[in-house]
């Protein structure tokens, strides 16, 4: 397979990077095969090293701390949750040629989630549940408060107020702009008034692991933090639907403005991702249209119950 390549600003993260900062700082594995994984993610570049462990390595500056942050908590989440995470080993310095920390992780075995992959999607919904119930019992205290850093999961919505309001009128004609405008002002007045707990911050089907078609490891903390919890809920309307939806939510202990906001969350990205991907890319152009119809629906529902 040809090398995948990140480009930055200032440098290429590539094979021959990885292999030059495994030497110089871990030559313990220095004789390892290094290759690219299959399916990358965005904020990190992560590579194969040999058969047991990954490399993973930020992709840019504003995603620059979350090793770091990684490396001093999920040691201590791992040992309370009832699934793997990826517990670095040893975290890498920043050199001249790439001025981040990056890590070692164990690799975990899995394949990314899909609804295919999935044997019974309620079940998994359940077991997901379980493992968010697990995270949020954790003692968070010093945890990583809400910031640009994790991209202020935990955080209030109105952060993203005006960008998601933006994304709205920019979709005129396009989408059900006043529902879509009714939901968000829910989501928004759904305000937040409970105890601190720990997020995963980015719950979507990429981060969850199958194995024989139950979830087996949930993986990338980097937008980890302390606060509301509503942040882990939009995979409720990305992954899960019908009964799935229902399960992950009666396994949940959450009131009705906690699953608002959730629905808040869900709306915001799939907004902002339509705009972004509505003239270039038609896939995840149809996934976004797909969130957002699942989450007006849901909304007018709950609205007429009210």
């Amino acid at each position: 397979m040809k090398e995948q390549q990140a480009q930055t600003d200032e440098m290429v993260i590539d094979v021959s990077l990885v292999r030059r900062l495994i030497a110089t700082q871990f030559p313990q594995w220095g004789s390892l095969p290094i290759k690219p994984v299959e399916f990358d993610g965005w904020d990190n570049r992560t590579f194969h090293l040999g058969e047991h462990l990954k490399v993973r390595l930020p992709s840019a500056e504003c995603y620059a701390g979350q090793a770091e942050k990684e490396y001093q908590w999920l040691p201590k989440l791992a040992a309370l949750l009832p699934l793997p995470i990826p517990v670095p080993l040893v975290l890498g310095m920043p050199t001249d040629e790439y001025p981040w920390h990056w890590s070692v992780c164990p690799w975990l075995d899995g394949e990314t989630s899909s609804v295919e992959r999935i044997t019974n999607l309620s079940q998994f919904a359940i077991d997901l549940a379980q493992f968010l119930i697990a995270l949020q019992s954790v003692d968070c205290t010093d945890g990583p408060l809400p910031a640009q850093r994790n991209f202020f999961r935990g955080g209030p919505l109105r952060v993203f107020d005006a960008e998601a309001r933006a994304a709205i009128m920019a979709l005129r004609g396009e989408i059900e702009t006043d529902s879509a405008t009714s939901a968000w002002e829910t989501a928004l007045r759904a305000m937040w008034h409970g105890t601190p707990c720990w997020c995963h911050g980015d719950v979507s089907a990429g981060n969850l692991l199958v194995e024989h078609g139950r979830l087996s490891a949930v993986i990338d903390f980097g937008c980890s933090a302390v606060g509301d919890s509503a942040c882990d809920l939009a995979i409720a309307w990305t992954l899960f639907a019908g009964d799935s939806r229902e399960a992950f939510r009666a396994a949940l202990p959450l009131d009705n403005a906690t699953w608002a906001r959730g629905r808040g969350w869900a709306l915001w990205k799939a907004l902002i991702t339509l705009c972004e991907c509505i003239d270039t890319n038609p896939d995840k152009a149809k996934q976004a249209r797909g969130v957002i119809d699942e989450v007006l629906a849901e909304h007018r529902c709950a609205s007429r119950l009210a």
